[in-house]
């Protein structure tokens, strides 16, 4: 049903037409960043072993654990939040730190047995998120959520979007009149479009700027650093029917300690997602279906995805940046995008064809996406009325800002001879959580301020 702030929460409203196209939206809204996991992952191996895995971590079988994995997140969420599930990058300094073991049983290993005992140590990984998911359930929302106040999580969503902010423009640079065209048509049909195409801009703005480049393209003309805008080599030799490639994952104490601590940080980066699409749509996802369910069901998709080859999943804030531009709340609409990704996924000529998007496109719908996951942090925070004239407060911020937006490569350490990294948002994350509970003055109770929960899109339970 549309809502009186213009919310549809009921897309059938719109036929199935509607729906469908709304879907594909959010299907090109995860798409570059979701392939471009194994994409680098496979550059990862090369560098190292000489040769890229055959097997596992393919854009085809990274598509199909998105899907699925979505999809179960779904399952294990009641069908309640509207969330995509794309390949995680946190886990990218996981891989690299597997592809150059060359020491014990890693030092004359293939590189496909390497990268699946790399997925091996995803599959532990998402176990964690199950355990944690344990605890919340057994010791109750509110308690864990009181030290998830908003200037906590206000902070680390602006971050969330901020940190991401360095690749859009990496990807605008490369033509930055493709990414103006994609960025100023995705504005003017938010801004001005009537019916269906006010709730499709960032659609409109991968048609109307890929346009653009076939007939730049056709032109002759090329980026400014003289490559091609649209490559199509690889599309003529692609077959139009293929089975991804799966490889199952094997263990190792070695792999599993470089991987499954990675949890750490993406659990984090869990709940500051969920609570930006409890902000964005309004909803108490926190709480109804629970925290819990939404833990278990990016655990569950993620030690899927690292089962049978993939990368690890996490909530996409892209998909998150569609919802508060398209109004478009119901979660259907997202798992159509989920069955697109499985479907592409076995279908090698549609994959690569739009493969063929260029980074300038991506980069433009990206400079309103993660402007937007920045813009509803700012929003928690307003809305919430935090004190920012209080000590502890300003504290609180300036250090999460910091670390979000500082530690670029993260913080290394070393365990029994591996190496770990955790993320600049994990960081963030873990910094403001230790201080809100170490400062006096935490004034904060989940339940109590209804009005500045429900702001948040937290109601009170």
């Amino acid at each position: 049903m549309r809502e009186s702030d213009g919310a549809i929460r009921d897309a059938r409203q719109l036929g199935i037409p509607k729906m469908l196209i709304l879907g594909l939206q959010h299907m090109f809204a995860m798409f570059g960043a979701t392939i471009l996991v194994p994409i680098l992952v496979a550059s990862y191996f090369r560098d190292a072993c000489g040769e890229a895995p055959s097997a596992g971590l393919t854009v085809a079988v990274t598509l199909f654990c998105a899907g699925v994995g979505t999809l179960l997140f779904h399952v294990c969420a009641k069908f309640k939040v509207p969330a995509f599930l794309g390949s995680s990058f946190a886990f990218l300094g996981g891989f690299a730190t597997v592809a150059n073991l060359k020491s014990g049983i890693y030092e004359n290993m293939s590189v496909n047995d390497k990268a699946a005992y790399a997925c091996g140590g995803i599959v532990i990984a998402g176990l964690l998120y199950l355990l944690l998911a344990v605890i919340i359930r057994a010791v109750g929302v509110k308690k864990v959520m009181h030290f998830l106040p908003p200037v906590v999580t206000g902070p680390v969503i602006i971050c969330i979007g901020l940190s991401l902010a360095g690749s859009a423009i990496n990807n605008a640079k490369t033509n930055w009149f493709l990414a103006l065209i994609a960025l100023v048509v995705i504005i003017v049909f938010n801004i001005w479009g009537k019916g269906m195409f006010r709730i499709i801009p960032i659609l409109m703005g991968v048609v109307i700027a890929y346009a653009a480049a076939l007939i730049m393209n056709a032109a002759g003309m090329t980026n400014p650093d003289g490559s091609a805008i649209l490559d199509f080599s690889q599309l003529a030799s692609a077959a139009w029917i293929g089975v991804p490639h799966f490889q199952l994952a094997k263990f190792d104490l070695t792999s599993i300690l470089v991987m499954a601590p990675i949890a750490v940080a993406t659990m984090m980066e869990h709940v500051g997602d969920i609570s930006a699409i409890s902000a964005t749509t309004g909803n108490n996802f926190l709480a109804d279906p629970g925290l819990h369910r939404t833990l278990l069901g990016d655990g569950l998709a993620t030690s899927l995805a690292g089962f049978i080859g993939g990368p690890a999943n996490t909530t996409y804030g892209e998909n998150t940046g569609v919802l508060e531009l398209s109004k478009v709340y119901d979660p259907r609409v997202i798992r159509l995008a989920a069955f697109y990704a499985i479907i592409v996924s076995f279908i090698p000529k549609l994959s690569d064809l739009i493969g063929t998007m260029p980074s300038s496109i991506i980069g433009g719908v990206s400079f309103m996406l993660y402007g937007m996951i920045s813009a509803i942090g700012v929003r928690n925070i307003v809305e919430n009325k935090v004190d920012l004239t209080k000590s502890r407060n300003l504290i609180i911020a300036a250090v999460i800002f910091v670390c979000g937006l500082g530690f670029t490569d993260g913080i290394t350490f070393h365990v029994g001879g591996a190496s770990i990294t955790l993320t600049a948002l994990a960081i963030a994350a873990i910094a403001g959580i230790v201080l809100n509970a170490v400062l006096p003055g935490n004034d904060y109770e989940f339940g109590v301020n209804e009005a500045g929960d429900e702001n948040r899109g937290i109601h009170n339970v």
